[in-house]
């Protein structure tokens, strides 16, 4: 497992993609599957950079773990923010038009719809969200 801890800005996003991308590429992971997993970490990443600590700043801990049989990833995204938990909200009703939608969660929605697994849970003043992709 290898970890990445950085100040959770947005202006760090292309350092948290280029890392998770190193470990995939390491794996040989496909660039449909590598793309998935990117939206996945860009959506969940900035989330935390934008709300987790806001006003303020804090880090973030990003972890990527690789399970070899069968191959997938799991990639796991710790802070000290507020607590929230993206995935009490109900999922979007996509049957709406896009005007006729509230404003918001959508990018959730795109990650539980593109991961394999997606978990959270607050633990010890944390904020644990984990994704996993079979690969």
């Amino acid at each position: 497992m290898k970890e990445l801890k950085i100040e959770a800005t947005p202006q760090n996003l292309d350092s948290v993609i280029q890392f998770v991308d190193e470990q995939l590429e390491e794996y040989g992971c496909g660039m449909k599957q590598q793309m998935a997993i990117d939206l996945a970490v860009e959506e969940l990443f900035v989330n935390i950079a934008h709300y987790a600590y806001n006003p303020e700043t804090g880090y973030a801990s990003v972890l990527v773990d690789v399970i070899k049989d069968p191959l997938s990833v799991e990639i796991t995204f710790i802070d000290n923010g507020k607590p929230y938990d993206p995935l009490a909200k109900s999922d979007p009703d996509t049957s709406l038009s896009v005007e006729d939608r509230p404003i918001g969660g959508m990018g959730i929605f795109l990650v539980k719809k593109s991961m394999d697994l997606v978990n959270y849970e607050y633990k010890d003043g944390k904020n644990i969200l984990t994704i996993k992709k079979n690969i």
